[in-house]
């Protein structure tokens, strides 16, 4: 849609920061390079520190951004990468389903998710002098990814089990291959669809409630007041 037709429908250019969380190696470049250009590389290296690309993608007829973050998985990069959870309003928790320790590890990184998220809120609060505890009620839009499922032979997750835990969590869950491209389209788009929802009714449901989009993070703010960021809900799959 071009800027003028944009304009006159009243529509605004959406820009939703996700990031790709996970252990290293699970296949999240690839994800990422599937999505975004299509592209596979059967050699893809560790990444060190953080990488993003911007793909746009239609909603209901409006131009969505989203921003996808690749953090790195690796243990010794972790401090430097937290900083990059600030303004995200979608995850993907991406494990392999050829290697159980990786999807062992899922439960720690919604640990260190939520734990971001938390005291990113509480110090924007204290910050503007608001409680961060009244605004804490909602939480980024997430899903549990399990990917290299074209490597069936090798499987050491079952799909069930993969299911049970997005629903213990009140995840999103899809099985995809990045190497076939199996669910990876289908898999961001569902994240992005969730975070445009939330964001639609949040601002239908009130009407002391307008939407402030800047380069990195939806916002919700009420009018009268200063900005204040709010993450926003994810339902069960």
């Amino acid at each position: 849609m071009g800027r003028e037709q944009e304009v006159e429908a009243g529509g605004e250019e959406y820009l939703f920061k996700i990031v790709l969380i996970g252990d290293s190696a699970v296949g999240k470049s690839n994800l990422l390079s599937r999505f975004a250009r299509n592209e596979f590389d059967s050699n893809s290296k560790a990444t060190i520190g953080v990488e993003f690309q911007t793909q746009v993608v239609d909603i209901d007829g409006k131009e969505i951004k989203a921003q996808i973050w690749d953090t790195a998985g690796q243990e010794r990069f972790r401090a430097v990468t937290s900083a990059y959870y600030r303004g995200a309003v979608g995850a993907l928790i991406v494990y392999d389903i050829t290697r159980r320790t990786s999807f062992d590890s899922v439960k720690r990184w919604l640990d260190e998710l939520s734990g971001k998220f938390l005291s990113i809120l509480l110090s924007f609060f204290f910050d503007c002098g608001f409680d961060g505890r009244a605004h804490c009620d909602t939480a980024v839009a997430r899903m549990l990814v399990g990917n290299k499922c074209d490597l069936e032979n090798i499987r050491e997750v079952s799909v069930e089990e993969g299911k049970n835990l997005a629903e213990e969590e009140s995840l999103f869950f899809m099985e995809t291959s990045a190497l076939d491209s199996t669910n990876v389209q289908t898999a961001f788009e569902v994240v992005i669809r969730e975070i445009y929802n939330n964001v639609s009714k949040k601002i239908l449901n009130s009407d002391s409630y307008k939407a402030e989009l800047t380069v990195n993070r939806v916002s919700l703010v009420k009018e009268g007041e200063s900005s204040k960021q709010n993450t926003l809900s994810c339902c069960s799959t």
